[in-house]
């Protein structure tokens, strides 16, 4: 740490542990009741002209945005893995450092994907809906609101990166065979026996259940569309817990509709935090609100993580997670 202690900014607050080190070991106004959106954070920089800002999604910087900052900020923090919400070029050739929160939140987005294959394989929205809503009030057939296993099954695996990866050893638990489309195939000891395809056409109608990990890019067509759907064998799952722009939700309510996918599970959307109503009224549809690194140990990890950064930078040293393009 420099002998004045670094000055920065967060868009919101920090878990307990992180906001009690940034008191002991920053310089920064109180921590926000709500998050704060873009023009309020700007607002703060230019008032307080730290050193970094920590921030997360809900207050993306674009060019413009940048443009606008104090040249104290020297590094843009951000509590998460993703970067939708930067404009790092710009960042960079402002010559603000970025840095993210890598690896702390693999175990906890690999669990929760793991918990949408089982919920959409299982049906439990509609089982959760029965006992919960609609009520329970008469004992169920033999061949009643059947769901399918996942032991045994095909889980093709979308971008086979640390989740995608954490994600396979998982499904292994369940005896699930594992085939992947990644931009490029792994060695054999990252393969782990996992079958490799070089387009994600030629894996698709090898998969029972398929699980979306790799990056959003809102400008780009969905992977997942109405051509994509109709490879897979009628009666699969899909799982999406990276972003929501991977998906076109138009082809995919129309496979739920029409059984060509018997349920899927979701922790992210094209429109968030407000979802296509036609989508989550579905009754074969499992959905969780974007929460893939939701857990005490992994929120305060991230923010640990962010906060190393900041702190590295400071004193000049190499920042243990720096976004370099």
């Amino acid at each position: 740490m420099t002998a004045t202690p670094p000055r920065l900014i967060r868009s919101v607050r920090l878990l307990d542990a992180a906001e009690a080190r940034i008191r002991s070991e920053f310089t920064a106004p109180p921590p926000p009741d709500t998050a704060m959106d873009t023009p309020t954070a700007i607002a703060l920089a230019n008032e307080f002209k730290p050193f970094a800002m920590v921030v997360t999604h809900t207050a993306p910087l674009r060019k413009p945005d940048i443009a606008k900052l104090p040249d104290s900020v020297k590094l843009v923090a951000t509590v998460s893995v993703g970067l939708d919400h930067l404009d790092v070029p710009a960042l960079l050739e402002r010559g603000i450092a970025v840095s993210n929160t890598p690896d702390v939140l693999t175990d906890c987005n690999a669990d929760l994907a793991m918990m949408l294959v089982l919920a959409a394989s299982r049906r439990a929205a509609e089982y959760f809906t029965l006992v919960k809503t609609t009520g329970w009030t008469k004992p169920l057939g033999m061949a009643d609101m059947l769901g399918h296993r996942v032991s045994g099954k095909r889980l093709g695996i979308v971008g086979m990166g640390r989740i995608g990866q954490a994600l396979a050893r998982r499904a292994r638990g369940f005896d699930m065979d594992i085939l992947y489309h990644n931009r490029r195939r792994l060695d054999a000891a990252e393969e782990a026996g996992a079958t490799y395809y070089a387009t994600l056409e030629d894996m698709l109608p090898h998969c029972d259940i398929v699980s979306l990990h790799m990056p959003g890019n809102a400008s780009a067509p969905p992977i997942i569309n109405a051509q994509t759907l109709a490879l897979l064998p009628r009666g699969s799952v899909l799982v999406n817990a990276a972003r929501g722009s991977l998906v076109d939700e138009d082809a995919l309510i129309d496979a739920l509709q029409s059984g060509q996918l018997s349920g899927a599970g979701l922790d992210v959307y094209r429109h968030e935090p407000n979802p296509n109503p036609r989508l989550v009224a579905l009754p074969n549809l499992f959905t969780t609100p974007h929460m893939g690194s939701a857990t005490v140990e992994t929120r305060t990890a991230m923010c640990m993580l962010a906060l190393d950064n900041v702190a590295a930078l400071a004193a000049g040293r190499p920042m243990p997670s720096p976004v370099t393009a």
